[in-house]
């Protein structure tokens, strides 16, 4: 008897013409990408018994006027339902006989001794959570079959209008062809992610959460931004993270306060701060993490210090209130009134009232984007526009975090358009999302001249003698990855900040601080069973501190006591907010809203059929690791 590994077994079939028995030893699960899962999740998300789902990946491609490569990137929703990395690829999904086939380009004998070969038939079949493999030439053929021999086959569902070009080669009538419902459904089912996917992100944070605490024990030794890059790089590609998941910002003094610099090629001179995000992939899944530093041992400032705690307290605010039933858009808000009451305190802020300076928007000027948005296998992940917005009917309101260049007086909330209470359907965090909170202060010179000095609305809440001493500040940001657990959260990044990160620069040390373990929220059975509500009716005046005034989030305080809470700040027009309250919709129940309004009928799950390791292997497939032949006669 002789033991091979998968890939060894894929090889040998290709070469012998022998029967083997083949003795199964499950020791661990095989990390196989479950694509399948997702083929089917998406399914259920469309609410159909049939129909094809089709996807093209990623073609490789030469540069402009050149012989060389362009960058290759999967598409993130062909490998959603592939696990494929390799180019030139396509999947079809047979939603009603479960079946899901990946076409893979045949090997070209005279490009591999430049570049290797892509995988065989064979080694697809073994590495791919996959049913059947083809070659992509084989594509159209397989679809005209589709299409021809059943009976009832169900459209055609395919990701953009602009593929629909292709339907000519399937043989497909137009009226059959879907270009609408598939990426719906497949964004709900990217929004959750399962544990595959969560065990991806938690490591490229580990990885780039190294990086971050390397830069810090090496900081006072650089003198330019491009050497803080050069080390995250270095040390994520030491950790077979080769690639990032968005260009590193390294943006040190006035460059802090420009949301995407990426030049990162200036001297540290006298500049007092650095605001660094970056963070890698690993294997195709992002990581989005940002810390803000003294360029020295110490605070450089008295100014630079105030910022960081500031930001500091926005982001722990809405951490710890992160939770199933949250309305993320709630977190936003909260941020902006913690940023108010603090740049009040500074004197940054004057002659008005927070309530007056929520109201005119003037906080945007120095927290100018959103509080955070999905991660996933974009770093800007499907579903931000859900996370950000209200919904009232089937309109869907989103609220512009930005400043340039229309909307730069529109308040915060803005009461004429999103009224409260608002639809049920208003998007909530739901368990196994995973999201940023990334709140921000910037000093941005241009922004300000430019707008809001000049601006009557807002130059008369922005006392410009105390804000020239911040000028030099730049920018300040924190941002931690967010798992949405179903008693809280579990940060994910555990890149150092605050005193931790002090104690790293002054030593030049990455393992002196202790590492930071990924931090558990719990809720206590009496929040599980509180009566849940809509959305804080604004800040208390029961607690002291206005920093930590808590933001009532679902399933937290019965209505009826918070109804009777003190209110000094209500940024809210409109009806009562707790009158007819209903509770926000769970993405499932919005789903099945949508079916039914598409008329159409859920149906019972079939058995799956497959063709692949599971038809041999049963249930336990996804756990053999070792396959052991025996000749047979």
């Amino acid at each position: 008897m002789e033991v091979l590994d998968a890939t060894s077994l894929a090889e040998r079939l290709k070469w012998e013409a022998k029967e083997y028995w083949l003795h199964l030893e499950a020791e661990s699960p095989l990390d196989k990408y479950p694509a399948k899962q997702h083929a089917r999740r998406v399914q259920e998300k469309l609410g159909v018994e049939t129909g094809l789902i089709y996807l093209p990946g990623q073609c490789m491609s030469t540069n402009q006027d050149s012989d060389m490569p362009a960058p290759f990137r999967q598409l993130r929703y062909f490998y959603y339902l592939s696990g494929c990395n390799e180019s030139d690829c396509h999947l079809t999904y047979d939603i009603q006989h479960d079946t899901l086939s990946l076409f893979l380009p045949r090997i070209d004998e005279k490009r591999v001794i430049w570049y290797g070969r892509g995988s065989t038939l064979a080694e697809a079949l073994v590495k791919y959570h996959v049913d059947e493999v083809y070659y992509s030439d084989e594509v159209s053929g397989y679809i005209m079959d589709w299409y021809r021999h059943n009976r009832n086959p169900g459209s055609l569902y395919m990701l953009h209008p602009s593929q629909s070009n292709q339907i000519d080669h399937f043989g497909v009538s137009h009226g059959d062809i879907d270009v609408t419902s598939l990426q719906p459904a497949m964004n709900i089912s990217r929004m959750i992610k399962d544990e595959h996917e969560i065990k991806l992100i938690q490591r490229a944070n580990d990885i780039s959460s190294k990086a971050h605490r390397e830069v810090l024990a090496h900081i006072a030794k650089f003198k330019n931004e491009a050497q803080v890059e050069g080390l995250f790089l270095d040390v994520c590609v030491s950790h077979q993270a080769k690639q990032q998941a968005y260009d590193p910002i390294a943006g040190s003094g006035p460059n802090a306060g420009t949301l995407h610099y990426d030049a990162n090629n200036e001297d540290f001179e006298d500049r007092q701060l650095m605001c660094l995000d970056a963070g890698c992939e690993y294997e195709l899944y992002a990581s989005d993490i940002t810390r803000t530093f003294p360029l020295s041992s110490k605070w450089p400032s008295r100014e630079a210090k105030n910022i960081y705690k500031l930001v500091e307290r926005m982001q722990e605010s809405c951490i710890e209130r992160l939770a199933p039933g949250v309305r993320y858009l709630d977190l936003h808000i909260l941020a902006h009134q913690i940023a108010i009451d603090g740049l009040l305190s500074l004197g940054i802020l004057h002659n008005g009232t927070k309530e007056e300076i929520y109201k005119a928007g003037t906080s945007k000027a120095f927290f100018p984007h959103g509080l955070g948005h999905h991660v996933g296998l974009e770093v800007h992940d499907v579903g931000q526009a859900e996370l950000m917005s209200v919904r009232r009917g089937k309109q869907v309101i989103e609220q512009p975090p930005s400043l340039y260049p229309v909307n730069f007086h529109v308040p915060v909330y803005d009461p004429k358009t999103c009224h409260a209470p608002v639809d049920p359907l208003s998007s909530q965090l739901e368990e196994g999302m995973v999201v940023t909170v990334e709140p921000g202060l910037y000093f941005s010179v241009y922004a300000l001249e430019h707008f809001y000095l000049h601006s009557p609305i807002h130059s008369k809440y922005i006392n410009q003698d105390v804000l020239k001493h911040y000028l030099p500040v730049g920018g300040v940001r924190i941002e931690d990855d967010l798992l949405i657990t179903s008693k809280g959260y579990e940060n994910l990044t555990t890149a150092p900040k605050g005193d931790a990160m002090l104690d790293i620069i002054r030593s030049g040390k990455a393992d002196n601080a202790p590492l930071p373990t990924r931090r558990l929220s719990m809720r206590s059975r009496a929040d599980e069973e509180a009566t849940p509500r809509l959305r804080a009716p604004g800040i208390s005046t029961d607690n002291p501190d206005s920093i930590l005034r808590p933001l009532a989030r679902a399933a937290t305080m019965p209505t009826e006591y918070q109804q009777r809470r003190s209110v000094d700040f209500e940024p809210f027009e409109g009806p009562s907010l707790f009158s007819n309250f209903k509770r926000s919709m769970t993405t499932d129940e919005r789903i099945r809203r949508w079916q039914q309004e598409r008329d159409v009928a859920l149906a019972s799950k079939e058995q799956p059929k497959t063709g692949s390791f599971e038809s041999v292997c049963g249930s336990n497939a996804k756990e053999v690791k070792h396959i052991f032949l025996t000749t047979g006669s």
